[in-house]
């Protein structure tokens, strides 16, 4: 070791320690103040390791993706128990690059069309159907059950007709969908099976994680989810076919799928003839799909590594808060229906889901006024029916009955937090709120 580089590493040690010392002065631990200080529904939950990381990933001066968002992507699959999983910069990304591969033309007749079918759920979140409409696709909306606010999968035959190519849902707040019925109908008519797994990471069904039972799976690291990158998301996958057509389109639509900084991994760079293109030229840029920069910086990936490793206790509180609350509120079943989990499933909560029932004697809105009051954070289930957002008026899709439960999902339901940012206090704080305001 050269003399340079020894104090490189002394000067990187100070600061790692400067950066510690930082962190306990401006972001160390508060103490909560119950009916001063909100309870969150969600957030960032990190310290001095994941500055640390970032900080280390800034003295690199590699300032697209690298070495951390490598070691990410190694450390993601083998949590998830995955072959490939490809950093994107946003959940929302993961999901326009997935329905990409699957509308992918090397596909032939399975590939995804415009006018083609593919069955969802109205009670869900815009992004994850909306890269099908960008496709051209038509989204087919059955209900969710009243008990875990998934997809009613006795509905599934009732959806499927010659145009269908696919089923697209997410794991509502963590809670898989049944995965037995959904993937045995998948396989029974040749249908793709994309999985959200976007607000799912760790969630897992007959002890296999989500995510690995269809052909691909999302993830999203925006600061409300179980890790954060700040920005981020991943796709992943065990097809290589998949995962080749995945990279292509997160990196530009290329052809080339050198890693950034490198070149000739082909070892014919010069070699090729693709398209109308001469012969021999530069394969660094010859595109073959219609494709986006989708990619992360390394600093977000040195985020992310560091919240890998306290990923397993967070998913663990996530489910503590979540035993507790239902705890502490199943004597106001009469009056609000509690998050039930999907059978033969552990799920990895991302919030608790609460409906309201015409015996509570109180609107939601009326509620969650109460609730906003005793400085309780909530949210409602996205867009509760994406047919009745503004942006949906002139969309094409199709129904499968009324959906009367994504109608009282519409109405009466909301949720609550569990992350790991609220401790056994603020259940209890929580707890007593729900029964001052329904006594």
């Amino acid at each position: 070791m050269t003399d340079s580089t020894t104090k490189a590493e002394q000067i990187k040690a100070e600061i790692h320690n400067l950066v510690k010392e930082y962190y306990d002065l401006t972001h160390g631990a508060k103490k909560h103040v119950k009916g001063q200080d909100f309870v969150p529904v969600s957030g960032k939950v990190f310290d001095h390791t994941e500055l640390q990381h970032v900080v280390d990933s800034a003295l690199d001066a590699w300032f697209t993706t690298g070495r951390f968002n490598s070691k990410f992507e190694r450390e993601l699959s083998k949590f998830i128990g995955i072959k490939f999983a490809l950093t994107v910069n946003s959940g929302s990304s993961a999901n326009l690059v997935a329905i990409s591969a699957l509308c992918a033309p090397e596909w032939g007749d399975r590939a995804i069309k415009p006018g083609d079918e593919v069955i969802t759920v109205a009670a869900s979140f815009p992004t994850t159907i909306n890269p099908l409409l960008t496709y051209g696709a038509v989204p087919v909306f059955v209900d969710v059950d009243s008990e875990t606010h998934n997809i009613d999968v006795k509905y599934l035959e009732a959806a499927r007709s010659v145009k269908t190519k696919a089923v697209v849902i997410a794991h509502s707040l963590g809670n898989p969908f049944d995965l037995a019925a959904v993937k045995a109908f998948c396989d029974k008519y040749g249908y793709w099976l994309m999985e959200d797994c976007c607000d799912a990471l760790g969630a897992t069904y007959d002890g296999q994680h989500v995510g690995t039972f269809g052909h691909v799976g999302t993830l999203s690291f925006y600061p409300a989810h179980h890790i954060t990158m700040g920005e981020g998301g991943a796709v992943f996958t065990s097809d290589v076919k998949m995962k080749t057509i995945m990279e292509s389109y997160r990196d530009w639509g290329r052809d080339c799928y050198c890693e950034p900084g490198k070149d000739n991994t082909c070892k014919k760079r010069f070699e090729w003839k693709l398209g109308d293109l001469p012969y021999g030229y530069d394969h660094k840029y010859i595109y073959s799909r219609l494709g986006y920069n989708l990619k992360i910086t390394d600093m977000q990936a040195a985020l992310g590594l560091a919240q890998m490793a306290k990923l397993p206790g967070f998913i663990e509180h996530r489910r503590h808060n979540y035993r507790r609350l239902t705890e502490g509120l199943q004597d106001l079943s009469d009056k609000i229906h509690l998050p039930v989990p999907t059978p033969n499933s552990n799920p990895s909560w991302f919030g608790y889901l609460i409906t309201l029932k015409p015996s509570a004697g109180i609107s939601r809105k009326e509620l969650l006024d109460k609730l906003q009051e005793h400085k309780i954070g909530t949210r409602l289930l996205f867009a509760g029916d994406l047919r009745k957002q503004p942006y949906f008026k002139g969309i094409s899709y199709r129904t499968v009955g009324d959906l009367p439960n994504t109608e009282i999902v519409l109405n009466d339901s909301f949720w609550i937090g569990v992350t790991p940012m609220i401790d056994d206090e603020m259940v209890d704080y929580m707890v007593d709120a729900f029964h001052k305001i329904l006594a």
